[in-house]
């Protein structure tokens, strides 16, 4: 993680704390020649425009008051998504019984790419139950191996 994106992390905190909301990621990247500053929030039911309105409102104030960054930026603040990425303990845990897409450091089984439904995760592994045709067959796969994890949209 970049100190950028340590710096707001910290400092949407307790803007987020005092919302009811959750910080899922953030991310500085730079996309052709402009950079990009986005934030992806959330919580049980979902966010909408206003929250996300009101997080950047707030973020950007603080951003301008320490003036951390030295170029021109866009600040972005949204939702993750229906696919929202998967990264802490608690993630995983409220995944179980959802469908997830899942990419390793290495293969697992012959395969590296993994799309089912989790059916179970602790510390150290995940179970995922993968249909191939009609058949149904579970996978398991270490933790250590997992390189990114996020809900999937699987269509029928």
């Amino acid at each position: 993680m970049s100190k950028i994106t340590n710096l707001v992390e910290e400092l949407v905190s307790p803007i987020l704390e005092d919302m009811n909301l959750e910080l899922v990621e953030t991310e500085y990247v730079k996309e052709g020649s402009s950079w990009f500053l986005r934030v992806f929030i959330d919580k049980e039911q979902g966010v909408d425009i206003e929250e996300c309105g009101i997080v950047s409102e707030k973020l950007s104030e603080k951003l301008d008051e320490l003036d951390p960054i030295q170029h021109n930026y866009f600040l972005e603040v949204s939702s993750p998504g229906a696919e929202r990425p998967l990264k802490k303990t608690e993630d995983f845990h409220k995944a179980v019984g959802k469908n997830v897409h899942i990419k390793t450091y290495e293969p697992v089984d012959g395969e590296k790419v993994f799309e089912g439904k989790l059916l179970e995760y602790t510390e150290d592994t995940l179970i995922i139950e993968l249909t191939i045709k009609t058949r149904k067959k579970q996978v398991q796969i270490p933790k250590e191996k997992v390189a990114k994890a996020r809900l999937a949209i699987i269509f029928s």
